[in-house]
């Protein structure tokens, strides 16, 4: 540690010696809010100075050849800061937050207290059509864990800062506080208790204070319900539908986000990323205006009513007045807001998919209302079915049901729409869980054994490693060895299991002590080849594999030790279960203090 550190961590020694561990907690929880909250008004200035240069002086009724050219250029320079500056991953900024809180002890890097920020703001404000709360949401993790860095708190007090910085920065930027923790209780699995609530709270409240002093008490989406937007019963069958129609959609969003992820890894060169995404982009953009950045202003439109404002700086702009042409328009740019977000992410660019989340689900709502005021001539409101959407979408996408509903009960000021929010939220999720049981965040670092949950049991797992647990003294046997070779080798061993190897080294079986003894001391069979005593073992594991899969194997195959092979079969040492349990009981007592 530097001696500055060494300064500040004596000092805050000094200025908390009278202070409880919950009472320190809680002062930290306050300096985290604030810095995040001051991080995410930051952003928002950064986003918005690049967004008003670029494009506030289009005309509207025309489309601009700069839609064409914007997105790559933002791609590339979000690409070449995170290459040359930051030399680090800050995409999928909630993911790599719980990768930290699984893999890296919950220590995020000092840079990404800042470097999100400017990625994710240019590009956004070049046209990506990506989410600016993921690189909040990393921002303030980051501030939380640094913090905790510098006060050397343990893993259990750090991670509780991290994920009060990642819902201190998302209350900030919805002036949301109640979603905040929602966020952090339910994505991010943080444990419900009055130690680790209470600190949530007090850092989200705080972000929320500090977004009203900076930006005043407007909120992010100007939404206030009328009257005739209030639900009434006759709609219960309308959004058990739109529920229906959001799983769908989000089974959608996430599949689709990965085929075209997987489409730009087989991409061997950064320029080819470039070109692709600079032209997938650019032309959706300049057919659909409303794809550019974020989105916030086009479902804004359609919740306020004014659908035609979608038309602006749009080929079709003359046709804006014309309903089936808004419904097409509206649908088109549904479907394709998805593979814009998703060629984004995947060509170089900083950004999230929650905001893009919103973007479909109120394209989705709004699409039903659109629907059936145009062909049934009916009176829904498509403020309401806009809002509902969002939360069926966003639940189905996140597999968050609650953070979806608070944040749009927050969003309209008030609960007069939480039945329907609840209704379409929870068909939303049970669709997108059917379809695909893993979040657009959980699904890769599930895959990969690296995903904490609110299973205290298999979350432990989650901490231990192979490579840390592998043991490798074993001592080789060569295939084309006989009795006697064996013999002469096994009177210094310590194990009673000896891996079988070829020339290559692959693993071809295993010998077991038992299973030489009868005949070890018969000198006319040491002639025999090793094979005749050599059996197959119950089963191998895999080099990396996640603990959690490898107890099942045990469990399965009722076996005490396993090998280690790699890719192409090779012997790297043998796993015991014993090891795991002794580990995993280690782990335990560590996450407790």
């Amino acid at each position: 540690m530097s001696f500055r550190t060494e300064r500040l961590y004596l000092e805050f020694l000094r200025l908390t010696r009278r202070l409880s561990n919950s009472q320190i907690m809680m002062v930290l929880a306050v300096v985290v809010g604030v810095l995040a909250g001051l991080g995410t008004y930051l952003f928002e200035i950064l986003l918005h100075g690049i967004k008003s240069g670029l494009i506030r002086w289009f005309p509207v009724d025309s489309a601009h050849v700069l839609f064409l050219i914007y997105p790559a250029v933002g791609i590339i320079l979000a690409t070449l800061f995170v290459k040359y500056i930051v030399r680090d991953n800050i995409s999928e900024g909630v993911t790599r937050v719980l990768h930290a809180m699984s893999r890296r002890n919950s220590r995020i890097a000092g840079h990404n207290c800042w470097t999100s920020v400017v990625g994710g703001a240019t590009t956004i404000g070049f046209g990506g059509s990506v989410g600016p709360e993921a690189p909040i949401v990393l921002t303030g993790a980051a501030i939380g864990s640094n913090i905790g860095r510098l006060a050397r708190l343990n893993y259990k007090h750090t991670t509780l800062l991290l994920c009060c910085g990642a819902g201190a920065a998302l209350a900030a930027i919805f002036k949301a506080p109640i979603t905040g923790v929602v966020f952090v209780l339910e994505i991010l699995m943080l444990d419900i208790t009055a130690g680790s609530v209470i600190p949530l709270l007090i850092a989200s409240i705080t972000a929320t204070t500090m977004a009203f002093m900076l930006r005043g008490f407007d909120p992010i989406l100007a939404i206030t319900l009328a009257p005739e937007d209030a639900f009434e019963l006759w709609q219960i069958p309308l959004f058990i539908l739109l529920g229906g129609l959001s799983g769908l959609m989000s089974w959608y969003f996430t599949s689709m986000n990965s085929r075209v992820g997987n489409f730009f890894k087989g991409l061997d060169k950064q320029y080819k990323k470039w070109l692709w995404g600079g032209v997938i982009l650019g032309v959706l953009i300049f057919i659909f205006p409303p794809l550019y950045g974020e989105g916030y202003e086009g479902f804004t439109s359609l919740m306020h009513g004014n659908a035609q404002e979608l038309f602006n700086n749009s080929l079709f702009y003359r046709f804006r007045d014309i309903d089936w042409v808004i419904i097409l328009f509206v649908i088109a740019t549904m479907f394709f807001k998805v593979i814009a977000m998703a060629s984004t992410n995947a060509a170089g660019g900083v950004g999230g998919t929650f905001a893009p989340s919103l973007f479909v689900g109120a394209f989705t709502g709004a699409s039903l209302a659109l629907v059936c005021n145009t062909l049934f001539g009916w009176e829904v409101s498509i403020v309401s079915f806009t809002l509902v959407g969002m939360a069926g979408v966003m639940s189905g996408v996140m597999k968050a049901p609650l953070t979806s509903i608070f944040l749009i009960a927050e969003l309209s000021n008030g609960y007069g729409l939480f039945i329907p929010l609840m209704i379409t939220a929870c068909i939303s999720f049970a669709v997108g869980y059917y379809l695909d049981p893993d979040s657009i965040y959980t699904k890769q670092l599930r895959l990969n054994g690296e995903l904490l949950t609110h299973d205290k049991d298999q979350s432990v797992f989650v901490f231990l490693k192979l490579e840390e647990l592998m043991e490798t003294d074993f001592l080789r046997i060569r295939e084309n060895m006989t009795l006697g070779d064996i013999v002469h080798i096994i009177s210094t061993a310590r194990r009673n299991i000896f891996p079988v190897i070829d020339n290559f080294g692959r693993l071809i079986g295993v010998v077991q002590l038992d299973d030489l003894r009868e005949d070890m001391f018969k000198h006319e069979k040491y002639g025999r080849p090793i094979s005749d005593y050599m059996i197959p073992p119950p089963d191998k594991i895999l080099e990396h594999e996640a603990i959690l899969s490898v107890m099942e194997k045990f469990e399965d195959k009722h076996a005490w030790m396993l090998p280690v092979v790699d890719k192409q079969g090779r012997y790297l040492g043998f796993i015991s279960k014993s090891r795991i349990l002794n580990a995993y009981r280690e782990q335990l007592v560590k996450i407790q203090q």
